[in-house]
């Protein structure tokens, strides 16, 4: 990965830190094996850079790091004190019969190393809007008011809905054009068939918080190239009609 290309993932940056669109596949710090990790290339770039919160390795979409130590503090602060209002956008499998809602389940680690819903597990709540709804899969919005690892994926599970192409917590299956159209044929093998989606479809979309200098800030990071053409497939093949949904 180039500078160049590294540079065009940043939406903002200032001399208190730098928010970017991460794409899915790069872990956002360090592992214990020590794969590239967006943190490490933002320091070829910047120099010091602080580690405020984290998305999964398969998570694409907005993340922030401060860029010195009392940013650092001030951030994590909010972090903390639920002050930094989050939203994702995410493809689920199915239809959710209410289009708008809350899960509210606690969410605890299992000695396998997963998350799942546990009645000893730690509060958390996420609140979802159904924003396309196209019969097979769904486009919906989330606000999580906690940040459990893994948050947004077990409570999809929990309510039937996983989202599209978990390999933890779904069935981990791409997605595919013969999926959506119902005269679709195929000019060679199934195997050969390239997903139109093949990661998980979850995008950390906004980010709103009182700034440093108490400016209030409002961050957001388009969706990517994979999850842009998925959604287009979706709107141009799917088998059930679009049902589309006003945001309150």
């Amino acid at each position: 990965m180039n500078r160049k290309m590294v540079s065009e993932w940043i939406v903002e940056v200032n001399e208190n830190w730098v928010a970017v669109n991460k794409p899915s596949g790069l872990l956002s710090v360090p592992d214990r094996q020590g794969n590239q990790s967006l943190r490490c290339l933002l320091q070829e770039h910047f120099g010091n850079i602080f580690t405020v919160h984290r998305l999964d390795k398969e998570t694409s979409g907005l993340i922030l790091f401060a860029r010195s130590e009392a940013a650092h503090k001030y951030l994590n602060s909010l972090f903390e004190q639920r002050k930094i209002e989050k939203s994702y956008f995410g493809l689920v499998a199915g239809s959710l019969s209410e289009k708008k809602g809350t899960v509210n389940a606690p969410v605890a680690m299992l000695s396998s190393g997963k998350m799942a819903i546990h009645p000893k597990g730690k509060p958390s709540l996420t609140e979802y809007e159904v924003l396309n709804d196209y019969g097979l899969f769904s486009f919906v919005r989330f606000r999580i008011f906690t940040g459990r690892t893994h948050q947004i994926r077990i409570h999809m599970k929990h309510v039937g809905h996983p989202i599209v192409a978990d390999t933890l917590y779904g069935n981990g299956k791409p997605l595919f054009v013969s999926e959506l159209k119902k005269d679709y044929k195929r000019s060679l093998s199934a195997v050969a068939e390239k997903p139109i989606l093949g990661r998980l479809a979850l995008h950390a979309h906004r980010l709103a918080f009182t700034d440093v200098d108490g400016q209030n800030k409002i961050l957001e990071a388009p969706l990517h190239k994979d999850m842009k053409a998925a959604l287009h497939q979706l709107e141009k093949n799917s088998l059930s009609p679009r049902i589309t949904f006003t945001p309150a």
